[in-house]
């Protein structure tokens, strides 16, 4: 975790984004195709409106987690502060 008024280090930055996009995608995903029988032996193959329902999703768990929440799940795990956007 990272000190009170230091910025995270680059990797963590990095790292972060890339596995939240890849959970949500994978999670959801599978969510997405199950709901809809879109799934397939290998994982999904999503289009149509599933796959806009999934980029919806993927957009959504950002701008909820960045501005909303404070921060990703991986934000957090990381120890990246986040700071709340003011009015």
């Amino acid at each position: 975790m990272a000190a009170s008024g230091m910025p995270a280090p680059t990797w963590k930055r990095v790292v972060a984004p890339f596995l939240d996009f890849t959970m949500v995608f994978l999670v959801g995903g599978k969510l997405i195709a199950w709901a809809t029988g879109m799934g397939t032996p290998g994982g999904f193959d999503l289009q149509g409106w599933p796959a806009l329902l999934l980029f919806a999703l993927v957009i959504a768990y950002f701008y909820v987690g960045r501005r909303v929440a404070g921060g990703t799940l991986w934000d957090r795990f990381f120890g990246i502060a986040r700071p709340q956007p003011t009015p």
